[in-house]
Formats: structure tokens, C-alpha cells, sequence
């Protein structure tokens, strides 16, 4: 049978280590690669339909897969003004001013990316966006999308006058008059507001996603573990019209408070999906975030906040996860602080000690844990996911930023620990969190590598002794996203019989230096053997 995709004179590189492959050119056929060669052997697989490009020398590494990711909830939330690229106060101010002039009548003003360090060491509050954002239902969501900031009007709209309570860690942030600043902590309070904002249609929804998967395919992506169970709907709709670019692992949520039901729901829905995407694995969370105070800390920040789980009942999250280990369903846990991550440690084990065929269970996160925690991920077998450009992007060498101040010195000085983690033989997955941080994944892997900040590398790195090397970076990207899923046997390599995934670089990620990296073009992006992007030059 004749190739569907035939590449030549490629230079082939396999992550497992790193050394050029003797071949020059691969077939695929059927999703997979079905032959490895030179020039001559497999141009001779082609055929009257088969693709046949001539790479001229670029490098063809396996797909590249994003390891935590939210891509149709993050295409709904990053439809508002962008303010990452804010860097203070007025900044903020001139672009929310900007979009609310553009408003139509009636029209709410959104926004996503607020940085809290534009705040200073002053509070987090509403009346601090300035007068555009008070005159018109406005909401915008800060960077962690663990926490939003609402106006007036869109406080009265959803009915927020005061504090309550919740069944899992949010908060209506108050002031000692107990009138809301306009800060909300955590999904529960969150969605009060969400629930009355206007929401796109579905066919908005759809195309808004299906742009911002192009783009990931464009920036060299064929995979991703999505750790929502936002919008399968959307995914089933654009892989029926062909139009889904990369192959989705998606881990829908259990909150705290849910019943017997939800829960046998999650296990029941394990295995659905579609060729290209599927559900695989539970998403929960057992805290929030540093930033935001409502991460769990084994000792308080220094505002005296993160001492609770999100679970108000954090033995029933334990209960929960042996559930699901007995059910063999693969769990992914938010756990920022060490006290957090302690605690799903710990749960994991129990549940291991029980009856049931092994599970891969998953840490997302992990931001700063002590040197006992670190060795425990290989003993257990959990994956550590982490993301990098957040240390990147959102702290500092000096520890002025708002995530160290709170935690302080001795805290801030164990931040993101990739290369420990991996040192004491855990598995380390490498991803976005998009939207939370940009999404092109040589990004990601340049950010493991040198720990500064894009905006501008000649600033100091964030715990250089924590950097990854360049074939460390490009496995957390690969065959370590294929491991945590189970699918080493099939992912992740350039070899006979595995997915034909492909990424094809201009050179090589591994010789390129850290600061270039990022700005490495992507020629070429394959997935089941379908091109879903070409750059033009090739």
C-alpha cells in the first residue's frame, strides 16, 4: 500500500538520546510511521496520492504535546482585551479604557492576563482599574484564571453584596465594612459573575476554537492533555468536519461536593471520545494559588493566608482519589503548596496499598515542595506536570515579585523544582496551562531551560540550579507526556509503528541555544500522518 506522507531529507531525531538517526527519510501510512530509510528507499513507498516533501535538512523530532493545557475554555476566556503584556497600573488603566470606548450599548467589558504584581504591595481591588471599568458590567480575569476582579455593575447584576460561604476554597474578598472589593477567589465565587456575563454562541465558541488550535498546530503542537471537560461537544464537532489539528488527552473536573453519581459519571465516561481526542483520567484540585493566597501551605504566607485545602474535607478528596485508583481511572491534581502536594502524596499511596491494577496519577504545578516530597514521586510513580514559563514569566530572581514576597525567602528559593524532581527519577511533563501562559511549546522548553523571563532574557534566572537540559526540555515535551499517558508504546519516539506525529523544525532544538530557541521556526507540522500546518519556505 502506497504512503500516505513520505519525508526526505530529513534529519530524524529521536529524544530517548538525543543522537542522529542513521536514516534520512520516513513513510507513513495509516496514522503511522510504517517506514524509516534513505532518500532512495522511501521516495520508492510513494504513490499517485502520497504527499512527498523534501525537508532540505530540517529536523523532524516527535510531535510535540503540551502537558497541561485548556484550549476550549481558554478560547472563550482570552475573548476580552489581553493584559498580560501589562506591566503596571496605567498600562492596565489605557487598555481597559481603550476596549470599554469600543463597547456597544449594553456590552460588558472583559479582560484576561491581569499580572497581580501591577498591584504592587497595594490590595487587589476593583476601584484600582480605574473609572472605565466602574461605568459598565466589567470583569476580567487575573492570570492564574484562579481569581477575577468585578466591577460595580457586574457585582449587582450577579447579586453580590457580601461574603458567603461556599462548598469548596473561593471567597468574596471584603473589606472591614464588608462591601466585596470586586475580588473573587476560586471557581464557586467566580461563577456567580460568569453566570450572568454574556456568553458566546455556540458557532462563536467553535471557530473561536478552532483559530486557537491552528495556532498551536502552527506553533508546532500535535498533542495536548487538556485538564478540563469543557466543550467536548466543540472537539466532536471539529474532528467530524476534520478540522482537529492536535490529538487531545481531556481530564474533566471533580469538585468537592458532588454524590456517588458524579463520581460513577466520570468513571462511566472514561474511553469516550473520538479517534483524535478521548477522555482519559479525573481533574481535581486541592488547592488554589499562591498569588491569590488560597494555595495550602504547611505554614502560612506571609499574610498569614494558604492554610486550607480547596477540599473543605480533605480526607474526602482521599476517599475520592481511592476511588478512582480502584476503578483504574488516572487522576491529575492541582496542588500548588507543599502542604498541598503532601497530601496527594499521601492519598496516592493509600490508594495504592489497596486492591487494583496500576494508575498513573499526576501532580499539576507543584511550585515549591521540600527536598522529602521531591523524592517521593518515582517511589509512588506520579507524575510531576509542571510549567515552567510560570516561574518565568510571573517571578523574579529577587524575589520582589508578589508570588515570593508571600511565600518568603526559604520558600521562594525551592520554586518550580524541574531539575530535582527529575534528578530523583520522577517523570517530569512539561506544559502551558494555556491561557494561563502563552502556548508555543518551544517556548515552554526554552523557558526550562534558561528560567527568565521572554520579555527579557539578560534578566537573572529564577533558580538556574533548576534548569533542564536541552534533551531534557525536548523529552518533557515527548516521550515523558507519552509515559504519563500510557503510551510509550506508541508516542513519543521516532520509530517503526508509532503515531505519525511529527514536528520539523529549521534546526536542531538540541544544539540551538536557550535564548534562540523560542524563535526556532516550525516548518512543518504533522499529526495521524495529515499535515496541519506547512510554513510557506518549505
Amino acid at each position: 500500500m502506497p504512503a500516505d506522507l513520505v519525508l526526505l531529507s530529513a534529519r530524524l531525531l529521536d529524544p530517548v538520546d538525543g543522537r542522529p538517526s542513521p536514516h534520512t527519510a520516513l513513510a507513513a501510512a495509516g496514522g503511522r510511521i510504517t517506514a524509516l530509510g534513505d532518500d532512495r528507499e522511501i521516495r520508492a513507498l510513494a504513490g499517485p496520492g502520497t504527499a512527498v516533501l523534501d525537508l532540505r535538512g530540517a529536523v523532524v523530532t516527535p510531535g510535540l504535546v503540551d502537558g497541561h493545557m485548556h484550549p476550549v475554555a481558554g478560547a472563550e476566556r482570552t475573548m476580552g482585551v489581553d493584559l498580560s503584556g501589562c506591566r503596571d497600573l496605567p498600562a492596565v488603566r489605557d487598555a481597559l479604557a481603550r476596549a470599554a470606548r469600543e463597547l456597544p450599548p449594553g456590552g460588558w467589558l472583559r479582560g484576561w492576563g491581569l499580572d497581580p504584581n501591577v498591584f504592587g504591595e497595594e490590595p487587589i481591588t476593583a476601584a484600582a482599574l480605574g473609572p472605565a471599568f466602574q461605568d459598565v458590567p466589567a470583569a476580567v480575569d487575573l492570570f492564574d484564571a484562579h481569581s477575577m476582579l468585578a466591577g460595580p455593575r457586574a457585582l449587582e447584576l450577579a447579586g453580590i453584596d457580601g461574603p458567603r460561604r461556599f462548598e469548596q476554597g473561593a471567597e468574596i474578598v471584603v473589606d472591614g465594612d464588608g462591601r466585596p472589593t470586586g475580588l473573587l477567589l476560586e471557581d464557586a465565587a467566580c461563577a456567580l459573575v460568569e453566570d450572568v456575563a454574556p456568553r458566546p454562541t455556540p458557532a462563536e465558541q467553535r471557530e473561536r476554537t478552532a483559530a486557537v488550535l491552528r495556532g498551536m498546530a502552527a506553533a508546532g503542537l500535535t498533542g495536548g492533555h487538556v485538564m478540563d471537560g469543557h466543550g467536548l461537544a466543540v472537539l466532536a464537532d471539529l474532528e467530524a468536519h476534520g478540522a482537529l489539528p492536535l490529538r487531545l488527552r481531556v481530564a474533566p473536573w471533580c469538585q468537592p461536593g458532588g454524590d456517588a453519581g458524579d463520581l460513577a459519571r466520570l468513571i462511566a465516561e472514561q474511553g469516550t471520545g473520538g479517534r483524535l481526542w478521548t477522555v482519559a483520567g479525573v481533574k481535581l484540585f486541592m488547592d488554589g494559588t499562591i498569588d491569590n493566597g488560597t494555595a495550602w501551605l504547611e505554614r502560612p504566607d506571609c499574610h498569614g493566608e494558604s492554610t486550607h485545602a480547596f477540599w473543605p474535607d480533605p480526607d474526602a478528596y482521599t476517599r475520592v482519589i481511592g476511588e478512582l485508583h480502584r476503578a483504574g481511572v488516572p487522576t491529575a491534581t492541582h496542588a500548588i503548596g507543599d502542604a498541598a502536594v503532601r497530601h496527594v502524596l499521601d492519598s496516592v499511596e493509600k490508594a495504592a496499598g489497596g486492591e487494583g491494577a496500576p494508575v498513573r496519577h499526576r501532580v499539576e504545578h507543584i511550585e515549591t515542595v521540600p527536598d522529602d516530597t521531591v523524592r517521593r514521586f518515582a517511589a509512588l510513580g506520579v507524575t510531576a506536570s509542571m510549567q515552567p514559563t510560570h516561574c518565568c514569566e510571573y517571578t523574579r530572581a529577587d524575589h520582589t515579585d508578589n508570588w515570593s514576597r508571600r511565600l518568603g525567602e526559604e520558600r521562594a528559593s525551592r520554586a518550580f523544582r524541574c531539575r530535582d524532581l527529575w534528578d530523583a527519577g520522577a517523570t517530569v511533563v512539561l506544559g502551558s496551562d494555556w491561557p494561563i501562559a502563552p502556548f508555543p511549546p518551544l517556548a515552554v522548553m526554552a523557558g526550562a531551560r534558561h528560567r527568565r523571563p521572554s520579555r527579557d532574557l539578560t534578566e537573572p534566572p529564577h533558580g538556574p540550579g533548576q534548569a533542564l537540559t536541552p534533551l531534557q526540555a525536548l523529552q518533557g515535551c515527548t516521550v515523558n507526556p507519552a509515559r504519563a499517558a500510557g503510551e510509550e508504546a506508541a508516542a513519543g519516539r521516532i520509530a517503526l509503528g508509532y503515531r505519525a506525529d511529527l514536528t520539523v523544525l529549521a534546526d536542531d532544538p538540541l544544539s540551538v541555544a536557550d535564548a534562540d530557541l523560542a524563535a526556532l521556526p516550525v516548518l512543518l507540522t504533522v499529526l495521524d500522518g495529515r499535515i496541519t500546518h506547512r510554513d510557506p519556505a518549505l
